[in-house]
């Protein structure tokens, strides 16, 4: 089955990164058309970069690769559920579908627990563990006046 072709890579990935130091057990593949067009790994500690888990690394990647922003025919092979953060960037990236491996809960009985976000993210704003403040709501919405009436702008 070829989707099991796509998970082994995904999980190749994800150990060979894993045993190189090169960050946490996780791996990624973008494949379009039957043909994996980017690879990414967990690289939070080695690149000093909270975001650069697998997912987002893969994106990263095939975009760069196909000079696009956005990944329509594309699927997504993960060796574990996405978190919320690379849940969003799938969103954004309009990934037509989405494979994984372990799930969160297998996740966070090692130590990668997201559970918290996932309750956080549900919360009113002025509920949130981290402080919320909002300023100069005005100031920025002329920006955002400006980009609807901006004729060149390229919509996304």
């Amino acid at each position: 089955m070829r989707e099991e072709k796509f998970m082994r890579e995904a999980i190749r990935l994800a150990q060979v990164k894993m045993r190189a130091g090169q960050g946490g057990p996780f791996g990624a593949v973008v494949v379009r058309r039957g043909e994996i067009i980017a690879r990414g790994w967990n690289r939070v500690t080695s690149a000093n970069d909270p975001t650069a888990h697998a997912e987002v690394m893969a994106i990263r990647a095939a975009c760069r690769k196909l000079k696009t922003f956005q990944l329509a025919g594309c699927e997504l092979y993960t060796s574990c559920e996405p978190c919320p953060m690379c849940l969003a960037a799938i969103y954004w990236a309009r990934l037509e579908k989405v494979f994984y491996a372990s799930s969160r809960r297998d996740a966070a009985k090692v130590g990668f627990d997201d559970e918290l976000i996932y309750r956080e993210v549900a919360r009113p704003v002025s509920q949130r563990l981290i402080p919320m403040e909002q300023l100069l709501r005005a100031d920025a919405g002329k920006i955002f006046a400006e980009w609807k009436d901006k004729p060149d702008k390229l919509v996304y």
